[in-house]
């Protein structure tokens, strides 16, 4: 069925519908869309303009029926046929829409805030029955009594009466309100007794009754109905947010079953008795409303309210608005009055509703009423502070005076702090709002300010020990508020701080209290009652235009504390869990059956060293055992050790607390992890497993998520694992960070002991002092994550998580494996040298072999391309480790290249290669490329270096051997990249160089060795030339080589002189030796580099002396230089030069006597003597020093060039 959200205009015919205010057949919930909540009946009266709407949210009452008017003359104290029966006509509410309702309940508000929840704490400012609204605004009217209960939530006020005479009864038949009942005799009325009604009262209310039975259009037969009367409340129509966000949250945030089975409130009328429930709004105020007002309708009237009036007493001022605000609040456009004189009926008058306040003898201001209503707002907003607590606004009858006092505070001043009867209505509406506002899946953060308020205010009422659930409920719900799962920025992840009060409402301004405001403290109240809060102290004051400032926000008692770092965060979360498991813990009977730990008592974190663990063979097992568990959630059942029965609230909340404290331990060891402390990491993740091993006990069905999640802490540990192994040196420090326990993570752990020994995931989380134990067991992790990932399922539906499984599974694999090739590489080192290869060694080979090609395969299952290449570029390290310990056993001599060593070497080659295929080109990444381009001319330069210092002769042919290191040292070319700039380029440029020098050195060799072939000979002549000069070139370019530049440069000197020895003829001869003589020149920038670093030696010397008295031996300067090395090859350059020299003064010599030289030869002979005269001087004298040789030698050169 479906509501209107206001009236037709009242001119139209009945055909037009009902209106807002009309009674709909059946119990309806009416929605107004924000259209209907814009419409309304707006009343201009005097020029004042009041804006008042109406929306019927629930509605109980059966169609309207028409009023039937009366005869004149009926006796309204005669009985009709039908009075006090039930009727079809009447519906299902009966009695009460007629007038004869019992009076309001004492929680009669928090019945309609139960069925209304999404209302409560933000959109609506009141929630009360309409005759508390009315005797508020009437306050400064009236000279009767007025007290009320008042309860904040949120922004919300709930407004009940609180019948003190009624109260004081009970209290002296049950003892409830004894306290009360004492505070009021001391400080109000000391000399309080029960008043009784009048006969007169009794008299008016029956005639009153039989009027509206007599008005029922019908003859009155009574007939029998089913009462439905209760139906909205087994029923209630659904929120949408409701619907949408309760299927998403877990069983915590549904409401406890024992609250509504509690004792202490199911006697206390916790329900929605009101006929109606109407979303009014007066003005800016916005109420939810119950009202029992009959209303019928018919005719030409659309709605009416049905008034009985006495004729000899003129309607008053208090009547008058009485009526008004009942049509204002059921939007009825009329009101239609009979008149009687002693129970005889006179009279009809029908008066529209923005007439009443017109009405001779009750003329009153709608103006004023509307300041009433909103000072009234602002004085109970503004004092109310308190969520949760309990407030009395009273004023005494006949008095001007209105006080407000706080009984929760009054109440804990007595023995029992549970006794206020309010407490606990309070406490679940505080947990019911919260729950409702984080079921909105589209919640704004900015409430979570209120939800956390709204769920401590709730923990703070309740006994622990009566009402555990909603306890551990409530501190879930609070563990909730920082959301985890998702990265934050750090001390920005909520807008919220202890100033903001956006929780709320949206107004931000604050206005300053003062004198016109009104008192909001104690500091003028009456000296003999200090016990109120605030005071009115004339209600004349109500009347005065925004006397009391509308201050909509209340300040919250704790607003959303800014967490600082992510394990100031994980901490409050923790402390909520824990606050939750021990009012679960509390909550389970079967305390005698639990296994005995006491919360004394530290329970020890395992640490092992390596003396007693079982190593990586021992993993094996445990993970077997584990992944065989893992796959067992899907058949067997699993018992909580506590007792704890499947399905019950206890089970399904511990299991939520569970998760979220394993949640939470893993944010922290993800944070210790990246500020580098280790140990601490571990110890978190070491109790994040042990929260998850506990879940495993008592789930049944594991959800994809939670396997998910453990993936995420398994691969964190293996990380954790990764690093301790990696810094081992810090390991002291680590294991002090690892043994250290706080209390509450001891709480934790003692409440998980109840369920489970916490060991399955123990082989992961050991601190072990074993570097490959925790390599193995880190790869474990890994393994174990990836086993998780394939068995459930999750691998499609995770892709990225595989993906990052599998990439550490390869790099640990790789890790392992360089691990055992450094062993196996230190186990060579050791041994002696003609001791032939260990099974030990051959099994760490096998081992690192192994590690790698399983990575190389993890890395390929996930197109890694460039980790590919850099673990088989491993393997091809590992195979040059192989060949390296395969070298012949015996002595130097006999030591030849053999055929392992060939082989492994190949094989090397083969990984090198594999690794560049890999890779694709240079740009997949240039760095790595490199790299392996490195590595394999390095392995054809070692292959080649090795066959040419150690040629296998007994094997094969020595043309064979040269072939070989020919093809080898070019292909060490090939891949030597010289012309890349990058820091490698002189090290590409060195071994350039140093292979074109041995090529030159074996082609020189052989020329030397070789007779016959003449072809051949020449070949090798070329190359060796070849060889030489490129040799040169490179040496030159580079500035730290000048020994190995010298070195070649006398090679070619002595190839020169070889090829001289062969000539005849003196003009072939002289030739040459002016060509070996050039070479000899043209080392002068070798003797140079050579000069220019003993200087810088020398001054380093003087420097060393002046600011010490310590010489600096000549050992410790930081040159480079070999000068045993320099002083052999300057002796041998001296020999070398001197040599030419002579030769060519005797060659020039005998020419010129045959054939009579040309000048120029006469200037070169001249020249040559001279400088050979110098050097033969300079050689003789043995004592002149390295440094003065060199510059004698850089002279004489300097002289030959100049020729």
């Amino acid at each position: 069925m479906e509501g209107t959200g206001a009236p037709p205009p009242w001119g139209a015919c009945a055909e037009a519908g009902p209106a807002a205010g009309s009674d709909l057949g059946g119990p309806v919930a009416v929605k107004g869309d924000p259209e209907e909540l814009k419409q309304g009946s707006v009343l201009f009266l005097g020029g004042n303009e009041v804006k008042s709407s109406a929306v019927v949210k629930y509605s109980s009452a059966p169609p309207q029926a028409a009023f039937a008017r009366l005869q004149e003359k009926t006796d309204l104290k005669l009985p009709p046929a039908n009075w006090l029966r039930e009727s079809a006509k009447l519906g299902p509410a009966g009695t009460t829409i007629l007038g004869n309702s019992k009076k309001s309940k004492l929680f009669s508000s928090f019945g309609m805030a139960y069925d209304f929840i999404d209302s409560v704490g933000n959109d609506v400012d009141v929630v009360s029955d309409s005759e508390n609204i009315k005797k508020l605004l009437k306050i400064p009217y009236s000279k009767s009594h007025v007290s009320m209960a008042v309860h904040r939530i949120g922004r919300t006020l709930l407004l009940d009466e609180l019948d003190i005479q009624e109260l004081f009864m009970r209290s002296s038949q049950t003892g409830d309100w004894t306290w009360l009942k004492e505070f009021y005799q001391r400080l109000i009325d000391q000399k309080w007794q029960r008043k009784k009604k009048s006969k007169e009262h009794w008299y008016q209310k029956a005639i009153l009754s039989k009027f509206l039975y007599y008005s029922i259009n019908g003859d009155g037969a009574a007939q029998p109905v089913s009462s439905t009367a209760e139906q909205h409340h087994e029923d209630p129509v659904p929120d949408e947010s409701d619907e949408v966000g309760r299927a998403s949250w877990p069983a915590p945030f549904e409401m406890p079953s024992s609250v509504s089975e509690d004792p202490g409130s199911s006697n206390q009328g916790l329900k929605n008795d009101f006929v109606r429930n109407i979303l009014w709004t007066f003005e800016d105020i916005h109420m939810l409303v119950g009202s029992n007002m009959p209303i019928f309708g018919g005719g030409r009237y659309p709605a009416v309210s049905l008034r009985l009036r006495d004729n000899n007493k003129p309607i008053n001022v208090l009547t008058g608005i009485d009526y008004w605000l009942d049509n204002l609040i059921c939007n009825v456009p009329e009101l239609v009055m009979c008149f009687h004189v002693n129970g005889i009926v006179q009279k009809y008058e029908m008066i529209k509703t923005e007439d009443i306040p017109n009405l001779e003898n009750s003329n009153f201001s709608t103006k004023v009423i509307k300041d009433i209503a909103q000072n009234i707002l602002s004085f109970l907003k503004s004092n109310c502070t308190k969520e949760g607590h309990t407030y009395w606004l009273f004023k005494a009858s006949g008095s001007d005076i209105v006080k407000l006092y706080d009984l929760t505070t009054l109440c804990e001043e007595t023995e029992d702090k549970y006794q206020n009867p309010f407490t606990m209505p309070v406490a679940i509406l505080l947990y019911k709002v919260a729950c409702n506002m984080m079921m909105k899946k589209n919640q704004n953060k900015k409430h979570y300010g209120t939800i956390r308020t709204l769920l401590l205010n709730c923990v703070k009422l309740l006994d622990k020990a009566r009402h555990p659930q909603i306890i551990a409920s409530a501190n879930y719900m609070l563990s909730e508020l920082f959301q985890l799962d998702e990265p934050k920025k750090e001390g920005a992840e909520f807008p919220l701080n202890g100033n903001s009060d956006e929780s709320y409402s949206e107004e931000e301004e604050e206005m300053p209290d003062s004198d016109e405001n009104g008192s909001y403290s104690t500091s003028s109240d009456p000296p003999d009652d200090n016990k109120a809060v605030a005071v009115i102290k004339s209600v004349g004051e109500l009347s005065v235009p925004e006397k009391y400032k509308s201050i909509h926000q209340i300040r919250p008692s704790c607003a959303f504390p800014v967490c600082h770092d992510t394990e100031e965060r994980c901490r409050l979360v923790l402390s909520y869990v824990l606050e939750g498991l021990k009012s679960v813990d509390s909550s389970i009977k079967k305390d005698g059956d639990l296994p005995a730990a006491d919360p004394t008592t530290p329970i020890p974190l395992k640490y092992e060293d390596e003396s007693t663990s079982g190593g990586p063979e021992c993993l094996e097992k445990q993970m077997a055992l584990f992944l065989d568990k893992m796959g067992s959630f899907q058949k067997d059942k699993h018992s909580s050790q506590s007792g704890m029965i499947p399905g019950s609230w206890q089970y399904k909340m511990k299991l939520q607390l569970i998760l979220k404290s394993s949640k939470a331990y893993y944010v922290l060891s993800d944070a210790a992890m990246s500020l580098q402390k280790y140990g601490r990491a571990l110890r978190y993740i070491k109790l994040a497993l042990q929260c998850h091993d506990t879940y495993c006990c008592l789930c049944t069905n594991m959800p994809a998520e939670v396997l998910l999640f453990l993936c995420q802490c398994l691969t964190l540990c293996g990380d954790i694992q990764l690093m301790l192994a990696q810094n081992a040196n810090n390991r002291a420090a680590y294991l002090e960070e690892y043994n250290y326990q706080t209390k509450e993570d001891h709480e934790i752990l003692h409440s998980l002991h109840r369920e489970s020994s916490c060991q399955v995931f123990a082989w992961a989380t050991d601190l072990s002092t074993d570097l490959e134990c925790q390599l193995s067991v880190s790869c474990k992790c890994y393994e174990a994550a990836n086993e998780i990932l394939l068995f459930s399922n999750l691998k499609k539906q995770n892709p990225e998580q595989h993906t990052q499984v599998l990439k550490r599974m390869g790099n640990i694999r790789n890790e392992i494996g360089v691990f055992y090739m450094n062993q196996a590489a230190a186990v060579q080192t050791e041994r002696v040298v003609s001791k032939s290869v260990s099974t030990a060694e051959q099994q760490l080979w096998k081992k690192s072999f192994s590690c790698f090609e399983e990575g190389i395969h993890n890395f390929e299952s996930i197109d890694d391309a460039t980790n590919s290449a850099l673990l088989l570029c491993n393997t091809g390290r590992l195979m040059r480790i192989c060949a390296q310990a395969h070298c012949a056993a015996g002595g130097a001599f006999k030591r030849e290249f053999s055929p392992e060593e060939a082989l492994y070497y190949n094989k090397a080659i083969d990984y090198y290669l594999k690794a560049l295929r890999s890779l694709g080109k240079r740009e997949m990444h240039p760095a790595v490329w490199d790299s392996v381009n490195w590595e394999l001319s390095t392995t054809y330069f070692t292959m080649a270096t090795l066959q040419q210092d150690y040629a296998p002769l007994s094997r094969k042919a020595q043309e064979q051997i040269e072939k070989e290191v020919s093809e080898a040292m070019m292909k060490s070319l090939k891949y030597c990249d010289v012309d890349t700039e990058s820091a490698r380029q002189p090290l590409c440029q060195y071994r350039a160089a140093t292979i074109h020098h041995r090529l030159a050195s074996m082609y020189h060799s052989c020329l030397r060795n070789q007779v016959g072939d003449e072809h051949q000979r020449k070949q090798h002549r070329v190359l060796a030339e070849l060889h030489y000069s490129k040799a040169v070139k490179l040496f030159q370019l580079l500035k730290d080589a000048p020994c190995e530049l010298l070195r070649v440069q006398l090679e070619r000197v002595a190839f020169a002189e070889f090829q001289m020895a062969s000539q005849n003829s003196s003009a072939g001869k002289l030739k040459t030796l002016f060509g070996a003589l050039d070479i000899l020149i043209k080392t002068q920038c070798a003797f140079q580099l050579i000069r220019k670093e003993l200087l810088a030696e020398c001054e380093q010397i003087n420097e060393d002396v002046k600011s010490s008295d310590e010489k600096t031996p000549p050992g410790d300067s930081s040159s480079n230089l070999n000068k045993d090395e320099v002083i052999k090859l300057l002796t041998i350059y001296e020999s070398r030069l001197s040599f030419l020299l002579l030769q060519s003064i005797k060659l020039l010599t005998s020419t010129k006597k045959k054939i009579g030289g040309s000048n120029e030869e006469e200037e070169v002979l001249k020249t040559n003597k001279q400088v050979y005269s110098l050097l033969l001087r300079a050689t003789a004298n043995k004592s002149v020093t390295l440094l003065a040789r060199i510059e004698v030698i850089l002279n004489l050169l300097e002289q030959l060039t100049q020729q």
